[in-house]
């Protein structure tokens, strides 16, 4: 009798604040362009339920993406705890995930952030370079919020994730392959 051994797909979860725009785009960007991950998001203040902004529902079909089956999720330790890379879209959201779950501090970035210090090596050489290169303008780790801003700036936020999901997807390819 032969054994499958089988391993659970890592799971991605990005962080914003109502869960409407910026954390939704960048789940469902991320589940377009890598099927092999298990992409998931929440909102720090998100109305749990609640089905996607028909604006952003909008930009993502457009990017490619594909809203079918979205519901906002309130941020929660036990999805911290049961993500492997959980990535807030502004250093608030990485701040709120770890209160929640401190012991996720090692693979808890913002998205940005994550890109900058994954070098190849994935969560644990990010986790160890965090704290051995300068520290940058929280602009530079921030996705700006589109929120209340327009349908432009939507556009120009899903467009602005779209490039750092496919930047993520080359950093994660290796942890994924493995």
């Amino acid at each position: 009798m032969t054994s499958v051994t089988s391993v659970a797909p890592l799971t991605v979860l990005f962080v914003c604040t109502g869960n409407v725009h910026r954390s939704p785009l960048a789940e469902r960007l991320l589940r377009a362009r890598m099927p092999g991950v298990r992409a998931v998001s929440a909102g720090t203040f998100a109305r749990p339920g609640a089905p996607m902004d028909t604006a952003t529902r909008s930009v993502l079909e457009e990017l490619g993406g594909d809203s079918a089956g979205f519901a906002s999720t309130q941020l929660t330790a036990e999805l911290v705890e049961r993500s492997g890379l959980v990535l807030g879209l502004a250093r608030e959201h990485r701040e709120a995930a770890v209160r929640l779950a401190p012991l996720a501090l090692r693979r808890t970035f913002t998205l940005r952030e994550f890109l900058r210090l994954s070098d190849g090596t994935g969560v644990p050489g990010a986790a160890v370079r965090r704290g051995t290169l300068p520290a940058v303008p929280a602009a530079e780790d921030e996705v700006p919020d589109p929120w209340g801003q327009g349908y432009d700036a939507l556009k120009d936020c899903g467009r602005d994730l779209d490039v750092l999901v496919k930047e993520l997807v080359r950093a994660i390819s290796p942890m994924v392959c493995e």
